[in-house]
């Protein structure tokens, strides 16, 4: 009996020391290879060069970028607004590594809010169709803040897709007229609460009064 169970001692032990000298053989080779670190390249209006954004040193940017295009699906409209409606326009090419692989044209400045239009060449091969979108609010400041020469806008808070060119008319930034909103809501609202008492407080008078003739 002790004979048989070192034996199967020595055959599990074995077992073991295969399987770890396997894995620690096959592991790496095995290993999946690392998806090339995204970039984006962008031209246009007031760029003297193209604009290159590389995840390795500018992670927030790129992500910034290509979350303004990253959104589009389906085929899109098949006509955008008139050229002179358009305003400057920047292309932006998103890569994987050094490679393209899509590309898009940007106008920030569009009449009627932002858009995208879609190319149906695209730098991978791949067949798609062309086609016009309503890009995010906060185009131009992306663009802005990634080094694009753009004139920055205060009034640009929310990333949705679509929308007009101001998203918060300017009386709405005064914080003093806010207060004064507020305190005035405020009174008007006690005021009414008052008036709801004293028209129930009346009411109980009056059943009351009435119980009592009713009772005598």
């Amino acid at each position: 009996m002790v004979r048989q169970m070192r034996r199967l001692s020595a055959v599990l032990a074995g077992a073991l020391a295969t399987a770890l000298l396997s894995l620690g053989t096959t592991g790496p080779a095995s290993a999946a290879p690392k998806p090339a670190p995204a970039a984006v390249d962008i031209t246009g209006v007031g760029l003297s060069a193209p604009l290159r954004l590389r995840a390795e040193t500018q992670p927030a940017h790129v992500g910034a970028v290509i979350d303004q295009v990253n959104f589009l699906s389906g085929t899109g409209m098949a006509n955008g607004p008139k050229p002179a409606d358009l305003g400057p326009k920047y292309t932006v090419v998103v890569l994987a590594g050094e490679t393209p692989k899509q590309t898009y044209d940007l106008y920030p400045k569009a009449v009627g809010g932002p858009r995208v239009y879609r190319p149906a060449k695209q730098p991978d091969g791949r067949k798609i169709s062309a086609g016009w979108f309503l890009g995010r609010l906060s185009m131009s400041e992306t663009l802005r803040t990634a080094g694009v020469p753009l004139e920055r806008q205060f009034d640009t808070v929310s990333g949705g897709v679509g929308g007009g060119e101001r998203v918060l008319p300017e009386d709405t930034l005064d914080p003093a007229k806010d207060l004064n909103e507020a305190l005035g809501d405020l009174q008007r609202l006690l005021l009414l609460n008052v008036g709801v008492m004293l028209t129930i407080t009346v009411g109980l008078a009056g059943i009351a009064l009435l119980i009592r003739r009713r009772t005598r």
